[in-house]
């Protein structure tokens, strides 16, 4: 198994996801990790459809999808993971599987957050969360799709002024 991205994409699967990254990176599998989409079948029906044919789609919980990956279940494949928040990341984390690095993508503005990037608007949880991650050595980028450059994300995110 190899996991070839990690990605918070708060649409999780969705045209860029199917069209450009799930090609550009051969990925074989899309490991959906959402508490919310495992466990609401209208959530899991959106998402089976739209996965490119050919793509194999679990669709776990925290706890599952960190035991899947610290055991190596998807052995022979390369494994595209998606997550709809920095929270979400920090909790597979916490439950003892050790990513390298997370690529930010889109997180959609909400009441009380800043707009950092073209399409990321983070609150100060998440910042909280993206800074607990950075501390335990996760690099973090941004990359909207494959063809992007790809920006150091931790100085966006440690700037003081930020919520200022």
């Amino acid at each position: 198994m190899k996991v070839v991205n990690i990605r918070i994409d708060e649409r999780l699967i969705h045209g860029q996801v199917a069209a450009y990254w799930t090609r550009n990176l051969n990925a074989h599998r899309i490991l959906v990790i959402d508490d919310f989409a495992a466990k609401d079948q209208i959530q899991k029906m959106a998402l089976k459809m739209a996965t490119p044919g050919g793509v194999k789609l679990s669709i776990l919980t925290v706890p599952t999808a960190a035991k899947n990956l610290i055991e190596g279940k998807y052995e022979g494949e390369n494994v595209f993971v998606i997550v709809r928040n920095p929270k979400t990341l920090r909790e597979v984390y916490d439950a003892g599987y050790k990513m390298e690095t997370v690529n930010v993508g889109n997180m959609s503005s909400k009441f009380g957050s800043v707009q950092v990037r073209r399409s990321v608007g983070v609150t100060p949880e998440d910042v909280k969360e993206f800074k607990t991650l950075l501390d335990h050595g996760v690099k973090i980028t941004a990359q909207m799709i494959p063809d992007d450059e790809i920006v150091d994300f931790a100085p966006i995110i440690l700037d003081e002024n930020l919520f200022a």
